[in-house]
């Protein structure tokens, strides 16, 4: 399914249009986006950040990684999905969090990452990479 993509909040409140294809999609396993997701794992879908185009308010909440560097999530202030991530070091990517997307049915993670901390249960799909930490 070719951009661009649409998606949003719960609540409806925050609004965004993906103009540009994503660069990759993963599922990540660590423990701070199994905590964020109250699942395994949290999907990331970077992307480049002048591509998405996001309406209505939003929140931010700051973190410290494991690797020392700041991670910024956006987040609907109203019914409190995670839209996106911004690593502080990287300017132009942001990562999506690709389950907000409107049609979610083309969705497939190129990537597994830290899987040092998956949960044991979790198969990794044949022909997806799996990487003990990040990418």
């Amino acid at each position: 399914m070719p951009a661009p993509y649409t998606g949003g909040c719960q609540c409806g409140s925050v609004r965004y249009v993906l103009t540009a294809e994503p660069i990759r999609l993963a599922a990540c396993h660590c423990k701070e986006c199994q905590r964020q997701s109250g699942s395994a794992f949290g999907m990331s879908m970077p992307v480049k950040k002048d591509s998405l185009i996001v309406t209505g308010l939003t929140k931010e909440f700051t973190r410290t990684a494991d690797s020392g560097n700041e991670v910024m999530g956006m987040f609907c202030p109203e019914c409190g999905v995670r839209i996106y991530h911004a690593p502080k070091l990287v300017q132009d990517v942001v990562s999506l969090k690709p389950g907000t997307l409107d049609d979610t049915s083309w969705l497939r993670p190129d990537r597994f990452i830290w899987m040092k901390s998956a949960q044991g249960w979790v198969p990794i799909p044949e022909g997806v990479k799996a990487f003990e930490g990040q990418t």
